[in-house]
């Protein structure tokens, strides 16, 4: 139901509201209504009256009640000085029910006199006490009858009050579209944008971006941001902490491995004066670095906090031929690139981010590529449709080992290269994680190896 919502009942209680002011509008309205029709009454006696006044003679019956008849009363009496006078004057129909005095009435009995004139049926004979105008007496006193004044009020009330609904429900609309556009529809932005990031916190997009010209809702808006900033490095943290410490018994085994090795070359240096010290130093020095690259790695790996991608436009080829120059696949090498990339495609995305990914995928090409001891082509492909950006990039390779594809994008696990940490597909892959895409393997095999990655265009949130 429509009163379950907020927009709902904010509807119904400004139609409420206005309702009741246009009510506490109305009643006095209606009384001074009542009143001005009264005091019409009276000076249109009045002048009657002064057809009279003005001559000596009697005047003719048909002309007194065509005038009393004008003036929509029965009699007319005239208080001048100390004497009372009947003016005018005619039958009437019947008793007089109640005398309503004008010259000392409050705001209170004009209420409820007017009240009771509207809720009273049928018709009745009332007497009126006014003070002449132009100060032209003491006082001047009618007959009327209620029916004509009932009428009158009662249309009266009627016009006010479809006036009033008017009103009231244009003022309705208007709140309620005021209200819809600077609270309701903020409130909604906040919503879209909490759910999509319990969807999936570790899209950088999803992190609302405080618009809102409210205070209150940018205040709200500003702590969501926040909040949310926190929660995905600590999420990020604590994921790749948990792939730390996953790895710490691989490492501690490998590095015992590589450290005892050293200290029996170690031995044979200080022991021996033995000829084939010379070529066991070299042996002792590579075993060395091994450990401390790896360790070197796994602590950057640990301590790394990759920030929210920065969206703005980004010329894909220039960035491809960046990458292919930076990686040596130049014209004249044995491995070259095969770039089909459209000069015009422009996309939205972290320059800075997109190359490291580029650069990450481009070298496992071509250091797959070298292994081989063959010539190879590394190919960069994209393209766009309403949806989404992609970019293909492909090898001539021989494919991945089986070992490898079982944790491809796993840190510490999905390593291509004997010696390989396995960290440069895990961060490629939340890299594009951040944009709100993804990094897939589409094919292995003997004939190489192709990865895709898709961009989304608009994330759907701030659509209104």
């Amino acid at each position: 139901m429509i009163l379950n919502s907020l927009s709902g009942r904010f509807l119904a209680l400004t139609v409420l509201f206005v309702l009741l002011a246009e009510v506490l509008i109305f009643v006095p309205a209606v009384a001074r209504f009542r009143e001005d029709w009264l005091l019409e009454r009276l000076e249109k006696a009045q002048i009657a009256s002064l057809s009279l006044l003005t001559t000596d003679a009697q005047i003719d019956a048909d002309l007194e009640r065509e005038l009393l008849a004008n003036a929509g009363v029965f009699n007319v009496v005239l208080r001048r000085d100390a004497v009372r006078q009947l003016v005018l004057s005619s039958p009437i129909p019947g008793p007089v029910e109640q005398t309503y005095d004008l010259r000392d009435s409050t705001a209170w009995t004009l209420v409820r006199d007017a009240m009771q004139v509207m809720m009273r049926p049928g018709n009745g004979v009332i007497r009126v006490i006014g003070n002449p105008v132009r100060e032209a007496g003491l006082l001047i006193e009618i007959t009327t009858e209620t029916a004509p004044l009932r009428r009158a009020l009662i249309d009266y009330g009627l016009r006010t009050l479809l006036m009033s609904a008017m009103i009231a429900a244009a003022t309705a609309v208007l709140l309620f579209l005021a209200t819809q556009r600077l609270i309701l529809v903020p409130i909604a932005r906040v919503v879209r944008h909490m759910t999509a990031y319990a969807a999936a916190p570790e899209d950088a997009r999803s992190v609302i971006l405080p618009t809102a010209k409210v205070r209150e809702l940018r205040a709200a808006e500003e702590a969501l941001q926040t909040l949310q900033t926190q929660l995905t490095g600590a999420l990020r943290q604590r994921e790749r902490l948990a792939q730390l410490g996953s790895a710490v018994a691989k490492i501690s085994h490998d590095l015992r491995n590589i450290l005892t090795t050293a200290q029996l070359f170690a031995d044979r240096i200080e022991d021996s004066a033995d000829p084939a010290v010379a070529r066991a130093a070299p042996k002792l020095v590579a075993s060395i670095t091994r450990a401390i690259n790896l360790c070197e790695t796994t602590l950057a790996f640990g301590k790394a906090e990759e920030p929210p991608p920065r969206l703005a436009p980004v010329a894909l080829r220039g960035l491809v031929a960046d990458v292919a120059e930076g990686e040596g696949l130049g014209p004249g090498g044995p491995i070259t690139a095969l770039v089909d990339v459209a000069p015009g495609l422009v996309l939205q995305a972290d320059a800075e981010q997109l190359m490291r990914v580029l650069s990450n995928l481009v070298r496992n090409a071509r250091q797959a590529i070298e292994a081989t001891g063959k010539p190879g082509t590394v190919e960069i492909g994209a393209g766009e449709d309403d949806a989404e950006w992609w970019i293909r990039i492909g090898d001539t390779g021989p494919g991945l080992p089986p070992k490898a594809l079982e944790n491809l994008f796993a840190a510490f696990q999905g390593g291509v290269r004997k010696g390989g940490t396995g960290l440069g597909l895990a961060i490629a892959a939340e890299l594009v994680r951040g944009h709100g895409g993804r990094l897939e393997l589409v094919r292995s095999d003997a004939e190489g190896s192709e990865f895709l990655i898709t961009l989304p265009k608009q994330t759907g949130l701030d659509t209104e």
